[in-house]
């Protein structure tokens, strides 16, 4: 059963068609891959989905039954929707613990009044609250880190971060963008371990956009390739790899990575 489903899905900027008539499904529980050359679509694809671009036309997007084509941000994030961005929005002044907070804000259920009249029970929340964050930053590796400010935090660890914060916002649906970029080889198979151990604790699924192809043909269930916004292929990663659609578009251009052309000859 899909969790995701797009349609004729299109965005134009101008005179530019980013996203032409764009079919995906995407099943509940699966990792999906979508991968492309530069400019081939991938982040509108995530900025529709997410609602911070309203698509074109006919185009319909459908999250968990729910029609969300022009649907606000941050109605779509409250279905169970949540996303991590290649350049990283953390809140450097923060606490690592306090930027999981941030995330976690959507299921604050108590208002204005009740702060004022019933503390106790505010302090509960708040208290339990921070219990759920710090198991949350135990299982991703940085529960020691938790009174430290993000500004202090290496790359890799700002990465996880970044993924923690997402999770806090207790997804069905995450979406990681580029998540294992500028990592060395050792951080980017902590933070895939990580990820399946996410899905499998959680029952997520998952999307990841990744110019590190190992990080793709190692973990995804699925994989969609763009190229100047239209699907040029789909299937399994073995598929996908032996695509001479695929290969085309990846190896005619310059690219400086050696793994992705080793991923995608074989």
């Amino acid at each position: 059963m899909a969790l995701l489903e797009t349609t004729g899905l299109s965005k134009s900027f101008g005179g530019l068609r980013a996203i032409s008539n764009l079919d995906v499904s995407i099943e509940a529980g699966s990792i999906h891959g979508l991968i492309g050359p530069n400019g081939s679509g991938k982040s509108t694809f995530f900025n529709l989905v997410t609602g911070v671009y309203q698509p074109d036309g006919d185009s319909r997007i459908v999250f968990d039954g729910h029609d969300v084509t022009n649907v606000s941000s941050h109605e779509i994030a409250a279905l169970g929707v949540a996303r991590t961005f290649q350049l990283l929005r953390l809140f450097s002044e923060m606490t690592v613990l306090q930027n999981l907070m941030v995330g976690y804000h959507t299921h604050v259920s108590y208002g204005f009044f009740r702060t004022l009249f019933n503390n106790s029970a505010i302090q509960k929340i708040d208290a339990e609250t921070t219990d759920e964050m710090m198991e949350l930053l135990e299982f991703i590796g940085l529960v020691e880190f938790a009174r430290m400010p993000a500004s202090e935090l290496s790359g890799g660890q700002r990465r996880l971060l970044a993924l923690g914060r997402a999770m806090a916002m207790r997804p069905k649906f995450l979406m990681l963008d580029e998540p294992a970029a500028g990592l060395s080889p050792a951080n980017v198979d902590n933070l895939l371990t990580i990820v399946m151990a996410l899905k499998e604790r959680f029952g997520l699924t998952v999307l990841i956009v990744e110019h590190i192809l190992k990080v793709v043909m190692d973990t995804c269930d699925t994989v969609t390739v763009l190229d100047y916004g239209q699907k040029i292929g789909e299937g399994t990663p073995d598929e996908v790899k032996d695509d001479h659609a695929v290969i085309e578009a990846y190896l005619g251009q310059e690219m400086d990575d050696d793994e992705v052309r080793q991923a995608l000859q074989g």
